[in-house]
């Protein structure tokens, strides 16, 4: 999955769509506005996507730091490593962005003097 993360375009909290965790055929992010309690059938899909991306990171992961270790690892190993963990973090940035479009939106209740002198209601 080629995903392209571009923090100056996250989703906003309260977004009405989902960003799904795959794209169209030509590599556009595809999106899902939700019905009901949100919870269908590509919901459903997604969430299991996204849970086995997290499981492929931390895999990844862990495969670069014994890498890393690995005084004898030559450029291949290490580039194919660096692709492994790219990609994984990608995923995990999308996934990321995708739950931030799904947080509340935040209400303005007036209490910005007290934010900004760092007490808390």
């Amino acid at each position: 999955m080629q995903y392209e993360y571009d923090p100056d375009n996250a989703q906003r909290p309260g977004s009405p769509l989902r960003l799904l965790p795959w794209e169209t055929w030509d590599g556009r992010p595809c999106y899902l506005a939700a019905s009901g309690d949100g919870n269908g059938y590509l919901s459903r899909r997604a969430d299991r996507m996204e849970e086995q991306q997290m499981h492929n990171a931390a895999v990844a992961y862990t495969d670069a730091e014994t890498t890393l270790r690995n005084a004898a690892a030559g450029p291949l190993l290490l580039r194919l490593m660096l692709k492994r963990t790219t990609t994984a973090l990608g995923n995990t940035l999308r996934i990321a962005d995708s739950r931030l479009g799904r947080l509340p939106a935040p209400s303005d209740n007036g209490d910005h003097n007290q934010s900004e002198h760092g007490e808390r209601p």
